[in-house]
């Protein structure tokens, strides 16, 4: 089996190559071959097959990003959410044309690929008040999420033709995110554990009582796992899935920091934000993923088991990245 992480110097996409990797198979098949595409040289694991690092621009996506006879695309190159507000033409162009070049790239090959894309619940709108069902409108509040929403378009239609066998996966905001801050809206969401971690103060720009639809770092590699190697023939022409994060507030993240490190939550500040307010609180709350349950994505862990996951994985290796140790 051959496989392609398009965005494999992101977090996510190292954490997903490092699994791989080390267990060598997906769905019962060994892997064979791995390729790590991004704008940026991807970190190379070890790995008992060939590990191929691709350096390039996703919209003029390089034939070697994704090799001829590739079994598995995860397809995760994006703006992200800020960013893509901030900048109109560069959201547009890397999130939707270059979903268009994966399309394409995915029509040279010899056979059609399982293309997982990471979606996410920012093409929904609704609020603090809102808990969305699996038939719930796609009403994006700014362009990162319009951006995405168009591309599950893109690709669920490519899929319908046979160039490809899409899982679209609308992913929570993700924590504990390791390293440093991001020009997402949500990046606070991860900075108000980490950085109080670190030993870091942090600002907080919404209020404590404010919710947010969350997942893991573990879970999220675990649910990418799943779409590769899952039967889709029971998504029909749906092939988007809300994932079954978990809702939480600020204050409950503070209670869960506290529990592991006590009196850390004294870093986290109030400060007000209207740019990244304006833009998360539209995004809903809470959703009901009865589609992802009966597709056998697994479910959510508690949120201090998030905390302690990130402590056990990532706490020392981004103290050390950031100079801290």
């Amino acid at each position: 089996m051959r496989i392609s992480i398009l965005g494999g110097a992101g977090f996510i996409g190292r954490k997903l190559a490092a699994r791989l990797a080390s267990e060598g198979t997906l769905g019962g098949r060994e892997i064979t071959a791995l390729t790590l595409f991004d704008v940026a040289a991807a970190p190379r694991p070890e790995a008992k097959f060939p590990v191929h690092v691709v350096v390039g621009d996703l919209v003029d996506l390089p034939k070697e990003a994704i090799p001829d006879e590739t079994d598995i695309v995860f397809h995760m190159a994006a703006v992200v959410s800020a960013a893509a507000e901030a900048d109109y033409d560069l959201g547009w162009r890397v999130n939707l044309h270059g979903t268009e070049a994966v399309v394409h790239a995915c029509r040279r090959l010899s056979r059609p690929p399982r293309v997982v894309f990471t979606s996410s619940i920012a093409t929904f709108s609704g609020g603090q008040n809102a808990v969305l069902t699996d038939d719930s409108r796609q009403i994006p509040t700014g362009s990162y999420g319009a951006q995405k929403a168009a591309a599950e378009l893109v690709l669920a239609d490519a899929s319908r033709r046979g160039f490809l066998d899409v899982v679209s996966l609308r992913l929570p905001t993700i924590i504990v995110r390791p390293g440093r801050p991001n020009k997402a809206a949500s990046s606070f969401i991860s900075a108000i554990i980490r950085e109080p971690l670190l030993g870091l103060p942090t600002e907080l720009p919404v209020p404590e009582g404010f919710a947010v639809w969350v997942g893991s770092t573990r879970r999220v590699v675990e649910w990418l796992l799943h779409a590769a190697a899952m039967d889709t023939k029971p998504l029909g022409l749906d092939r988007s899935i809300n994932l079954p994060g978990i809702s939480v507030t600020v204050a409950k993240m503070l209670e869960a920091l506290d529990a592991v490190k006590p009196g850390a939550s004294a870093l986290v500040k109030r400060v007000e934000d209207p740019v990244i307010a304006a833009i998360v609180s539209e995004w809903p709350a809470a959703f009901e993923p009865v589609r992802a349950r009966a597709f056998g994505f697994a479910p959510h862990e508690p949120l201090i088991d998030v905390v302690r996951a990130f402590v056990e994985d990532d706490l020392e290796a981004t103290r050390r990245e950031r100079g801290l140790a």
